[in-house]
């Protein structure tokens, strides 16, 4: 059977309605974020993402079934977006600088949406009930498939030799500690909030080390 055609004006509408849907989720999930970084799910109320999100109640409804469906969805988000720049560690890659690549999209992350890393650490402190899944399967899967592209720079003598998956825990707890942390960064720094200088001057601090950890250094800075 071949597959049913849409008349112009009527794949029109279709795309509209498609965008108008991507644009909504996406409001409802960054409101998400925000409101559960501030009172965790318990706290949340359907209400009050909606508020934040600047739509309608029933909207939120229509388009996530519960407040525990949109809360998987914001912690399936931020695994997703924090995963994807994984894919620039290729074994063609130069080492030093899809490391360096990687680092900065995550302390960019942590700069950008704080509240997206404040909710996932929050959902782990508690048991990880909700994303356990999802860290045993996709992350799982996706750190040992580039945790064997590391160890195939070392045994090519492109880089020091590290424990691969470990590096990964570094990378993770380096990168977000300035989201999860920011209250603890800020008392030291005597900053209200970190600014864009603050985030580059940890950036760079953060490449640095762990490259030059890696046998790395200077190269793929910059």
């Amino acid at each position: 059977m071949s597959a049913r055609k849409l008349s112009p004006p009527k794949a029109e509408e279709e795309a509209r309605k498609g965008q108008i849907r991507q644009v909504n989720e996406a409001l409802i999930l960054s409101a998400g974020e925000r409101v559960f970084a501030r009172a965790g799910f318990n706290g949340a109320t359907v209400a009050e993402i909606a508020d934040a999100a600047g739509l309608p109640k029933a909207n939120l409804h229509y388009y996530f079934g519960s407040k525990h469906e949109l809360y998987r969805a914001v912690l399936a988000r931020t695994l997703h977006d924090w995963l994807l720049p994984l894919e620039g560690l290729t074994p063609e890659s130069d080492p030093g600088q899809a490391l360096a690549a990687y680092i900065r999209a995550k302390m960019a992350m942590s700069a950008q949406r704080p509240d997206a890393s404040r909710v996932f650490a929050n959902e782990l402190l508690h048991g990880a009930a909700v994303v356990g899944e999802l860290m045993r399967s996709e992350l799982r899967a996706t750190v040992r498939r580039k945790a064997a592209v590391i160890d195939g720079w070392i045994a090519a003598g492109r880089m020091a030799a590290v424990d691969s998956t470990h590096l990964f825990f570094t990378i993770w707890a380096a990168t977000q500690t300035y989201a999860d942390f920011e209250l603890q960064v800020c008392a030291v720094l005597g900053r209200e909030q970190l600014g864009a200088r603050d985030h580059e001057r940890a950036t760079e601090h953060v490449v640095s080390l762990i490259l030059r950890g890696c046998g790395l250094a200077p190269h793929g800075l910059g």
